[in-house]
């Protein structure tokens, strides 16, 4: 008798349960904000990647309007039969702009913009360092480009170059990728000590600034900005789903990068084009990060205030130089009562736990239109029992 091939699927996730490792969703009912309707009550909102809270705006929502009843709700095709748009262009010329690049490519999402990137780039004669700790849209990319890939330890830059010197000769390409912000931690790699590393060993440098674009560096451009990297070679990969508040991804560096990626990027040329209300609404909010320095600062602003308060002896406050703050916990069963704990008191601030990352935790955002009372109910709710 042959066997059910699908079997094996419910035991598999008897065990995720077993573990607390079990994920389901939350349904939100309310346009993004500091606060927000889940599951029919309002709270307050930590669990978003939405910074300077844009995503909610009315000037993005007006133009996503403005451009679904103009160019309808699709793209319709890849950009290089059916999909292109000159709503396309100028938001790549606008991330350009913000980036402090020669020019720019938009993806569907953040993700294909990883998938892509990293395939065009290396392939089967070549070598991939991987920080440890990196997203999984840049490890699944590694996967994807049929490179060699070895882990380096998080931000460990001498164990990285221990590693070039050991394997860099052996291959034809080398390329280096990281976080800039790294999204389960809040803290930022070192981008200097990693371009002199590329240029000593001779490799490529991939950023994914998903978490620093519009939050980092004097005029929003992300951690390159931040660590006074911008006229250095490098290729900047992000999103437009955090801080720019709608959907889609992008590659930035030199022209002649871009121009190869619009060749061989499968996931750039085998996919539709980014729909044009997110197209729009993104090209919206890079005007504002660049036209409103304000909204940076009320976020750094509220940054450190909620730093100040979870200073405390009976609080693990995981170090940070971002927006996103996290404090440790033993283990994923304590870190699920915590998030349901504060999910009672009206706090959205969720447990994440493996193998998501090594320990758990409980995960924080901060944004640019939370207020100070948002921060103390936040102390307040943690303290209590």
């Amino acid at each position: 008798m042959p066997t059910d091939p699908y079997a094996w699927i419910e035991p598999s996730l008897a065990t995720i349960h077993q573990a607390n490792w079990y994920r389901s969703v939350q349904t939100i009912q309310s346009r993004p904000g500091a606060t927000v309707v889940l599951e029919g009550r309002e709270v307050i909102n930590f669990a978003s990647n939405d910074y300077l809270g844009l995503a909610g705006d009315e000037r993005l929502i007006e133009a996503a309007v403005g451009a679904a009843k103009e160019f309808g709700t699709g793209a319709t095709g890849s950009r290089l039969i059916t999909g292109h748009r000159q709503l396309h262009r100028e938001l790549e010329s606008a991330i350009a702009s913000l980036k402090q690049t020669e020019d720019a490519l938009v993806f569907s999402s953040g993700y294909l913009a990883s998938l892509g990137a990293i395939a065009a780039l290396v392939g089967g004669r070549d070598l991939i360092l991987s920080d440890q700790y990196n997203h999984s849209s840049l490890k699944n990319g590694a996967i994807v480009s049929g490179a060699t890939v070895i882990d380096y330890p998080h931000c460990d830059v001498a164990d990285l170059k221990n590693k070039l010197g050991q394997h860099r000769q052996q291959y034809r390409r080398c390329l280096i990728i990281t976080d800039s912000v790294f999204s389960m931690d809040g803290d930022l790699c070192q981008i200097p000590y990693l371009l002199d590393l590329a240029e000593e060993f001779s490799c490529m440098l991939l950023v994914d600034e998903a978490h620093a674009t519009g939050v980092l560096g004097k005029t929003g451009a992300g951690c390159v900005e931040h660590f006074g990297c911008s006229d250095r070679t490098l290729i900047q990969i992000g999103t437009l789903s955090k801080a720019l508040g709608s959907l889609g991804g992008y590659v930035a560096g030199n022209a002649t990068l871009i121009d190869f990626l619009r060749n061989r990027a499968p996931s750039w040329i085998y996919t539709t084009g980014l729909s044009p209300a997110d197209t729009a609404a993104a090209l919206a909010a890079v005007k504002i990060v660049q036209q409103e320095p304000l909204r940076r600062a009320r976020l750094w602003r509220n940054v450190g205030i909620l730093k100040n308060l979870l200073r405390l002896p009976n609080l693990k406050l995981l170090p940070s130089e971002s927006s996103i703050l996290c404090l440790q916990l033993n283990n994923a069963a304590e870190a699920l009562k915590m998030g349901q704990k504060l999910k009672d008191a009206g706090i959205f601030a969720p447990a994440i736990r493996p193998p998501t990352v090594p320990t758990s935790r409980i995960r924080m955002t901060v944004m640019a239109n939370h207020e100070p009372v948002h921060f103390q109910r936040l102390l307040e709710a943690l303290m209590e029992g």
